[in-house]
């Protein structure tokens, strides 16, 4: 009996990380598990466009890049808004004009059409992410991000360890499925949160109050380039990040088409299949991972998550048979944890109160301008190269990205350092 009460404490540990969170935060990981579990349609779009629509992979690459774009306008309305009118009430707009524009798309059978329908949905979906990011700063302090980044995380990704696999068998015979029920989950969890999340707006004494906790976050007057420009930390992390996230788009373009070269017929049900265990991954890992590196700064977890990248990615370039792409996915799915927690978490405390939904708008764009280019880019190197070259070209990028990576932190804590011991003496003249 005590031996299994042993297990049973040594099994739990890890999730004590994710007691102690604000209630709110346990609505928004229902909410995202719920809307992960009909994340249908983004993971299938290069088959989607090559297999059924027809497009080549430079013609599908540069859609993918116009519907990664046309969620840009959406995330800079979204944010600006959420920083007038509310966090809730934009947050529930933009998850049911997402729902609606995906609808159409279940009754248009293969018709070229339905590619303006999905760039409405992704205009809409990109409203929602820095609202999702600017509710989840303002319930949340310095001390307990990383634990409800990770959280809010690992409830997407139990999420989406159903999703694709679902999505890779009806792919080929039953394709309006994908789109209804994407259409179906997203209205579900906009119903949860319209129900159980309040409204987190901040108000003049929470934004003081946040300013007091960390100075980063304080308050300001005036745009949020003039806001932005008073942190050359955070510029320089984000593009970085930008290359990064260059890296980790070859999981969405490049290896459903390796997959598919590879092993032919079978490479969207592979692709499904390397989706799932990539979720399955995630949720299994997550927990684990942050516990050991919570103590470590963001941008030291970054480095460790960049190596990872250039591991895990570039070793595709040798592999024959399936089963070898599941420890690949391993890999680059550990990396994508770290990076993914501690990013959110390096942004929020370098962000000022009165600009969350802005920053949440903005920031990501910029670091996401690698995973939007990353298919273009790519479709036009595969094209003048190979496929198994890119391999090659996202290891050494990823490795770059870790050094100067590691740059980055130690400037910042030796500058960090310095400041603070100037204070010390100034404390002790007075």
């Amino acid at each position: 009996m005590k031996h299994k009460l042993n297990i049973i404490t040594l099994v739990s540990k890890p999730f004590r990380l994710y007691t102690g969170l604000p209630r709110d935060i346990y609505i928004l990981f229902f909410a995202r598990l719920v809307n992960s579990m009909g994340h249908f349609v983004f993971p299938f779009l290069t088959l989607l466009l090559t297999e059924k629509l027809g497009f080549s992979p430079g013609a599908a690459g540069k859609w993918i890049l116009i519907a990664t774009f046309s969620s840009v306008p959406g995330m800079i309305a979204g944010g600006k808004l959420a920083d007038i009118i509310g966090r809730k009430k934009i947050l529930l707009i933009s998850h049911l004009l997402s729902a609606a524009f995906f609808l159409p798309c279940a009754f248009m059978g293969n018709s070229v059409t339905m590619v303006w329908f999905l760039l409405g949905s992704f205009f809409f979906l990109g409203a929602a992410r820095p609202v999702m990011m600017a509710l989840t700063t303002d319930i949340t302090t310095p001390d307990n991000r990383q634990a409800a980044f990770s959280f809010l995380y690992l409830g997407h990704n139990i999420g989406f360890a159903v999703g694709p696999l679902i999505a890779g068998f009806l792919f080929n015979k039953h394709l309006h499925l994908i789109f209804l029920g994407d259409a179906v989950t997203t209205f579900i969890a906009a119903v949860l949160i319209l129900l159980f999340v309040g409204e987190t707006l901040p108000t003049e004494e929470d934004m003081q109050r946040a300013g007091d906790i960390n100075p980063e976050e304080r308050a300001e007057k005036g745009s949020f380039l003039k806001a932005l420009l008073r942190r050359p930390f955070l510029l320089a992390f984000m593009f970085i990040i930008m290359l990064l996230n260059f890296v980790y788009g070859q999981y969405e373009f490049s290896l459903p088409l390796q997959l598919n070269y590879s092993f032919g017929a079978d490479g969207a049900k592979f692709f499904g299949i390397v989706m799932t265990f990539n979720a399955i991954s995630v949720t299994i890992l997550t927990t684990p991972v942050i516990t050991l590196i919570k103590r470590n700064p963001p941008v030291f977890n970054q480095c460790i998550a960049g190596l990872l990248y250039a591991v895990g990615f570039g070793m595709i370039f040798f592999l024959k048979a399936f089963w070898p792409y599941l420890i690949s996915v391993i890999i680059w799915t550990t990396g994508e944890v770290i990076s993914v927690t501690n990013t959110g978490a390096y942004i929020a405390n370098h962000t000022p109160s009165s600009h969350r939904g802005r920053f949440n708008s903005i920031t990501p764009l910029i670091m996401g301008a690698g995973f939007a280019v990353s298919p273009v880019i790519i479709g036009g190197y595969i094209e003048s190269h190979s496929l198994r070259d890119v391999w090659i070209l996202v290891f050494w990028l990823a490795l770059i990205c870790t050094i100067m990576l590691f740059i980055l932190g130690i400037v910042e804590k030796s500058i960090k350092a310095g400041t603070a011991k100037r204070g010390y003496l100034n404390s002790l003249e007075e």
